[in-house]
């Protein structure tokens, strides 16, 4: 079973120091400590264990550091930055493990995004020598590039050349629309192995700047004290963070506030999650003293640990269902505080936290139909993991006096928990009906089953003599299908409207990557990835598809 649960005292891969209002990332990875024997992590390369860390890491910056307001990330070994994810590890890993480990760093990435756009921190990638493949892409990631100029260092993505697969963490996506690299440009540096140095790396704005190897550390660090001097920290004291530790059986994954009920012989998934109970913290001052206890925070780590494991740890599991339990009024109470206390760092942070975790579930290769049942509590956070299932069954109960299922938005739905291409899930609902969206949203109603049916946000709503049956067909129906062409209708209609440079990440490198795994040219006996590092030239089948 993967364990995703790391802390500073744990890592074998990055070293996490604090001075100030500094952080500092440093990579040094251990090349006889992989996550899984059978390859050796040389030259700075990463597997998913040092991108778990990374992970832990910036969530430990967030939550325990709220003094940091610049992360600067740098290598622990002389004269290479990163040589990226790790070639044998890839080569020797199952398809649905590679996609998975794409995914996961790719949300990592974002998450460093995130870090920099919503919580204000500055993230700098100081390049001591060559950032190749995701070496660059997690530099890229970062708001201000600096490379070591010295006449050998370089940043490149060599996938395509040396590979025959793409670059696995947005860096296609990342260089024209984030750093805004002119195509032909992109073009070139995407097909010379080699890469791009100090100079024209500059000139074609692959990094923000070059420095003399004799004045690197001194220039960043002018660099970084601006920052710093300019900036206001977010808080002047954190909450730890402490593991989170599910009691996991053959059928089951239970922690305090989720339960994943598993039935592999179905296919299926159930994932039942936990309204707060007892008294929850009122304002920021709080949650300080709440910490990592307050349910608004402990349940969604929970909540996204669970998600990780299903994904890497169940791959033939290809239904989830969402079960949501509790006081309705609770969750709204809960909701209402963080909405109207997103002045302060810690409640913004989880926040923050909470949407990334929806995210995560939006973005997960499963079906995911939600089950507003006879025991439901699908209120603000909970109906928005609801809105963002590929279907909602919601049970009637007009017709029993002693049972009144609702569903209830929360002032969280209007903006502050968006999808990952930036439009709210009510947004993304009603795409030919934006005023209602905005209604919905302002007005967050408690709606029956009736009401919420004619609204538009339930699928099915069967009453008590239908309900069985129709939740029945619905998951036999589902888990028959193909997963594959599962995967790639579900990823085209979760997201409708425009598209930004998140989705663009996910919807078209997560889809073409997938396919390029499979491929003979890439994964096949004679496939440039399979031959990386052989003596043979790898064998391609030159049809163009």
């Amino acid at each position: 079973m993967t364990d995703f649960n790391r802390d500073p005292d744990s890592y074998q891969h990055w070293r996490l120091g604090v001075d100030g209002k500094t952080a500092t990332l440093e990579l040094a990875v251990q090349p006889d400590k992989p996550y899984r024997d059978g390859y050796e992590l040389k030259l700075n390369s990463y597997d998913l264990g040092v991108d778990i860390e990374l992970a832990d890491a910036l969530q430990r910056i967030r939550f325990e550091h709220p003094e940091v307001t610049t992360l600067v990330f740098k290598s622990g070994i002389d004269r290479i930055f990163s040589a990226g994810a790790n070639i044998r590890m890839l080569a020797a890993s199952s398809h649905p493990f590679k996609v998975n480990f794409c995914k996961y760093t790719n949300e990592t990435r974002l998450g460093l995004e995130d870090l920099a756009t919503h919580s204000g921190v500055h993230t700098i990638a100081a390049l001591n020598g060559l950032a190749a493949g995701g070496g660059y892409e997690l530099a890229i990631s970062c708001e201000r590039i600096y490379l070591v100029d010295d006449g050998n260092s370089a940043v490149s993505l060599p996938e395509v050349p040396l590979l025959g697969v793409l670059p696995g963490t947005g860096g296609l996506t990342r260089l024209v629309d984030k750093r805004k690299v002119r195509r032909d440009h992109a073009d070139i540096f995407c097909t010379v192995a080699e890469g791009v140095r100090g100079p024209k790396a500059k000139e074609w704005n692959l990094i923000d700047d070059t420095f003399p190897r004799s004045r690197f550390d001194e220039r960043v660090g002018e660099i970084v004290k601006g920052l710093n001097d300019e900036t206001p920290a977010r808080g002047d004291r954190g909450i730890k963070l402490h593991a989170i530790e599910p009691e996991v059986s053959e059928d089951k994954i239970a922690y305090r506030h989720v339960t994943v009920d598993l039935e592999p012989e179905k296919r299926t998934a159930t994932i039942t999650v936990h309204g707060p109970a007892g008294a929850q913290p009122k304002d920021g001052a709080g949650y300080l003293e709440a910490g990592d206890d307050a349910w608004a925070l402990r349940a969604f780590r929970e909540l996204d640990d669970a998600i990780c494991r299903l994904r890497f740890d169940h791959e033939n599991i290809g239904l989830w269902l969402l079960k949501t339990r509790g006081d309705m009024d609770a969750i709204l109470e809960v909701e209402k505080t963080l909405a109207e206390n997103q002045d302060h760092w810690l409640v913004r942070e989880i926040t923050l936290f909470i949407a990334r975790t929806i995210r995560r579930w939006d973005l997960s290769a499963r079906s995911l139909f939600a089950l507003v049942d006879q025991q439901s509590a699908c209120a603000g956070v909970f109906f928005e993991l609801a809105l963002g299932s590929d279907r909602i069954y919601m049970y009637d109960s007009s017709f029993d006096d002693d049972l009144d299922v609702q569903m209830a938005i929360g002032p969280l739905s209007g903006g502050l928990l968006p999808m990952s291409h930036g439009m709210t899930r009510l947004e993304n609902r009603f795409l030919r009906d934006r005023d209602r969206a905005a209604r919905l949203a302002a007005e967050q109603p408690r709606m029956s089953g009736k009401d919420a049916y004619e609204q538009g946000l339930v699928t099915v709503l069967a009453d008590d003599i239908d309900w069985d049956d129709e939740v029945r067909i619905a998951i036999e129906e589902r888990v028959s299908l193909s997963p594959d062409a599962l995967t790639g209708m579900e990823a085209s209609l979760r997201f409708g409207g425009a598209e930004n440079c998140d989705s663009k990440i996910f919807g078209r490198l997560s889809a073409w990557q997938n396919w390029i795994f499979t491929r003979p040219n890439a994964t096949g006996e004679e496939g440039a990835l399979v031959r990386y590092g052989q003596p043979e030239a790898a064998t391609f089948d030159w049809r163009r598809t």
